[in-house]
């Protein structure tokens, strides 16, 4: 028998200062049961960190044709393909031929990943990477409850996320492009 995704309900209270974006969101989100909840956040802020009213979770881990994030227009063209983690080469190039505009948010230990993946794809006129420090982001997502109740500010290019045990402070580095 396979295991079933698990729902979170969360609740977004964006003030992105950067882009003068200001919503109050709410949705349901599935974690995939092979997802860590590192994983989960970091769709979560990437979520946060590229809103856009059409912007939606794909099956990600469950289906390899979609990414964690997507937007996508009336008649259907991706416009910004969003993936998270630490894909290869091959994906990242794979993935910025589907869309107009191709984001990356990097987490996790990615000194390695960065010298034996990053140098090949800069070529790609469309790509965008970001990376997550590891600590901030595993302080955030360590016992994810089912329930999230985030308000995430976002100022010069740093995520400030408050939920109930207090503020986390999430710097970004770009590694290629920017936001």
């Amino acid at each position: 028998m396979a295991l079933q995704a698990t729902p979170y309900k969360v609740e977004l209270n964006l003030t992105d200062l950067d882009r003068g974006v200001y919503e109050n969101l709410r949705f349901t989100v599935a974690r995939h049961p092979s997802e860590t909840e590192e994983r989960l956040g970091a769709r979560l802020i990437a979520y946060a960190l590229w809103y856009d009213e059409q912007l939606a979770f794909g099956r990600g881990l469950s289906d390899v044709d979609e990414p964690a994030l997507w937007q996508k227009s009336l008649d259907d063209r991706v416009l910004h393909w969003i993936e998270v983690g630490q894909p290869d080469a091959e994906r990242l190039t794979w993935c910025s031929r589907r869309a107009e505009r191709m984001s990356l948010l990097a987490y996790g230990n990615t000194r390695v990943w960065q010298t034996k993946v990053l140098d090949g794809v800069r070529g790609l006129k469309n790509l965008s990477v970001a990376a997550l420090g590891v600590e901030p982001l595993l302080a955030l997502t360590e016992d994810l409850p089912r329930s999230i109740q985030w308000s995430v500010m976002i100022s010069e290019g740093t995520l400030f996320v408050t939920d109930e045990r207090g503020q986390h402070e999430i710097p970004l580095e770009w590694l290629i492009g920017e936001r």
